[in-house]
């Protein structure tokens, strides 16, 4: 099958394929008109009440950034009502500031629970196909794009020309996940919650580790894809994860929830030699650092800005934190100087006047698989 007729075969229109050349010795995996862009400044975050003000746009606008990626609650639609979540997209669509990042901002974006629908929804939510149809249609994806028809709304770009490819994946940790292992507490989480908050401990979520090392995160089909999509050649890579990846352990929904699949990631990366992949994390209501260095194929650094518009009363725990934790609104800001083989990415965040409060500079020379 040549290369052309592969890229067919995902269903992508001609006018598709036009767009992306900077992207010629990879398969396609969902069209986006930037493509060619390279990117030296990428902004993303995540957590943003589409009813609430967000004068935190203001930053990322003077932010100046290539890409902004959306990594998830991009509303909080919280229904099983079509009619509920469609107007809730709307009133997000009619605000100024987004308007303005439209129309300026080339972006990307997957969803996380409260825009696919409902709070921790997992595989069982019963209005997924109707909330993959208007994310989609949302995000303008076109009518033949694969999210529409695939198993979740999981994509992977790659921006730039050779030597300054950024493949952006985004996984739907969504659509085929298996249902939370819940704690219970005595007189209920909220008041333990409310009662280890004052006291000022570290206060974790109400889930625990899944026992079942069958239950999964995002499911066999889209396992295949994101072990093609990690073989995909790429200058840099950025894991756009809407729930954290490293963090250890919280009590909140995350990677290390699902012990295997959460190895499973890193052995794939492993096995694919997939090198310099950055982690970015949304979900929280927090900001973070989080590094693993034990066990891994290189060490794994993730960061994590939420929310645009939210902020949590508390502060979890995590035992591979290695940054301040910023419980402010707060975006994050990926910035890559391409003037070395391996390129030299520094990741910070800001608050919501912009102002600098977490900086990790990131040697990617350090991220290869030996």
């Amino acid at each position: 099958m040549t290369d052309l007729n592969r890229r067919a075969a995902l269903g992508l229109s001609a006018a598709a394929l036009a767009v992306a050349p900077a992207a010629k010795a990879a398969i396609l995996d969902a069209p986006h008109p930037a493509l060619d862009k390279p990117l030296t400044r990428i902004a993303f975050g995540s957590c943003a009440k589409e009813d609430k003000e967000q004068p935190i746009w203001e930053a990322i606008f003077a932010a100046k950034p290539d890409l902004f990626v959306f990594l998830g609650d991009n509303i909080y639609a919280d229904t099983r009502d079509p009619k509920v979540m469609a107007a809730k997209y709307a009133t997000l669509a009619a605000k100024p500031h987004f308007k303005r990042l439209r129309d300026t901002i080339p972006v990307v974006a997957i969803w996380d629970d409260h825009d696919f629908g409902e709070n921790d929804a997992g595989g069982d939510y019963p209005m997924k196909a109707e909330s993959r149809r208007q994310f989609c249609d949302f995000w303008d994806e076109p009518a033949d794009s694969p999210r529409r028809a695939r198993d979740g709304v999981f994509a992977a770009y790659v921006f730039g020309p050779q030597g300054q490819r950024v493949q952006i994946i985004l996984p739907d940790l969504r659509w085929n996940r298996t249902p939370l292992a819940e704690k219970t507490f005595k007189g209920g989480y909220k008041a333990w919650a409310t009662a280890s908050g004052l006291a000022g401990k570290l206060t974790p979520g109400p889930y625990e580790r899944m026992p079942d090392l069958d239950a999964t995160i995002i499911g066999e089909p889209q396992w295949a894809w994101l072990e093609s999509q990690l073989a995909q050649p790429a200058d840099l890579r950025i894991f756009g994860s809407s729930l954290q990846v490293l963090a250890d352990f919280a009590g909140w929904e995350s990677w290390i929830n699902y012990a295997r699949d959460h190895q499973r990631l890193l052995d794939a990366i492993r096995r694919h030699k997939a090198d310099r992949l950055i982690c970015i994390s949304g979900d929280t209501h927090y900001a973070e650092v989080s590094r693993l260095d034990v066990n891994v194929p290189y060490p794994m650094w993730d960061v994590t800005s939420s929310g645009l518009t939210e902020v949590w009363p508390v502060t979890p725990p995590n035992a591979l934190r290695v940054s301040e934790v910023l419980r402010e609104r707060n975006f994050g800001m990926i910035e890559i100087d391409w003037s070395s083989p391996a390129p030299k990415v520094t990741t910070r965040i800001h608050d919501e006047k912009g102002a600098l409060r977490i900086t990790q500079v990131i040697d990617t020379a350090t991220l290869t698989v030996t």
